[in-house]
């Protein structure tokens, strides 16, 4: 028998403010139809002010409790992926655990920009099979709205904040394809393009600094990683394209997203699209995108799921799961 990873419960949180495209026509040079036209996105959600990373992760985190049907003590960890903590150190994912009175088990962040879930989901799926966790919460929580130079057009009406989680529980398997659960992992990272996007800001600067994106070269490295990362981790797990039900890509741009399932052989009707109403919600996309499409009714019990992330680094990787 195998031991896998399976998903038990998901849940979701967005901030109560909608940003429509229009609000930018007031301060920049840009249109709705501009903005739509190069990136896909109609709206996006900002966290009020005083609103924390935090404070949508707990959000997230007790949906999926409820969705699964278990309490904070039941989970043995949580993880969370952000690049957006509420401050330098604890980390998020402690104020996580503390805001779900949750008083054992360990805690912790993980740090890959738009990659982060995946790399958080990973990483917990390690846990899971090495024994050292049964139950894992993992979540991906931004406020990215908090790092816009909102003079640069070309950045600022691409972000969002929300946040999303995953509850994850050990199981047996067969050790087959059929089984539920995650059946695959790729990870990825070159430090070498780390300067096409970053922000110019940290510890060393003394200040928070803003988002800076090569859009060109960002797009180019996506579309070829990305599908490139999906194809390894379907042969890994045994699977081919036309086996998949969904794709739920980070939900980045709807030109990457598109191009990237073209090349993977993955027809535009089995894709999960969020980004229209989210924007770019970094390590938060997919498990939104996940928790929405299991809410919209698309995502069912057994389907095969391909999810795949690129994020500063660069880093980058697939999932294929079981739901």
């Amino acid at each position: 028998m195998t031991i896998r990873a399976v998903v038990k419960g998901v849940g979701h949180y967005l901030p109560k403010r909608v940003v429509e495209n229009s609000e930018f026509e007031v301060s920049l040079d840009t249109s709705d139809e501009w903005i739509q036209a190069r990136s896909g996105i109609k709206r996006r959600h900002f966290a009020a002010e005083g609103e924390k990373t935090s404070d949508m992760a707990i959000s997230a985190a007790q949906a999926a409790l409820s969705d699964a049907g278990f309490e904070p003590n039941d989970l043995d960890a949580v993880i969370v992926a952000t690049s957006t903590s509420d401050l330098t150190f604890p980390s998020v994912a402690t104020i996580v655990q503390s805001g779900l009175n949750m008083t054992g088990g360990f805690a912790y962040d993980i740090q890959a920009v738009c990659a982060g879930f995946v790399f958080a989901l990973s990483t917990a799926n390690a846990q899971i099979l090495s024994g050292q966790a049964e139950r894992i919460m993992v979540i991906g929580a931004e406020s990215f709205s908090r790092l816009m130079d909102w003079e640069d057009r070309s950045t600022c009406v691409l972000f969002g904040d929300g946040a999303g989680a995953v509850l994850l529980q050990a199981e047996r398997g067969k050790g087959s394809s059929d089984d539920r659960g995650i059946l695959s992992v790729d990870l990825n990272s070159d430090g070498r393009h780390k300067d096409i996007l970053y922000v110019d800001g940290g510890v060393s600067t003394g200040q928070t600094g803003y988002l800076r994106m090569q859009g060109k070269e960002v797009f180019r490295h996506a579309v070829e990683k990305l599908a490139q990362t999906a194809s390894v981790a379907m042969e890994k797990a045994g699977v081919r394209a036309e086996d998949i039900d969904w794709v739920v890509p980070h939900q980045a741009n709807i030109r990457i997203i598109n191009s990237t399932t073209k090349k993977m052989g993955v027809a535009p009707e089995k894709v999960v699209k969020t980004v229209k109403d989210h924007g770019n919600t970094s390590a938060a996309s997919i498990p939104l995108a996940l928790s929405v499409a299991k809410a919209n009714g698309q995502i069912k019990h057994n389907d095969l799921i391909v999810t795949e992330a690129i994020g500063g680094g660069l880093a980058w990787g697939a999932i294929v799961l079981r739901w």
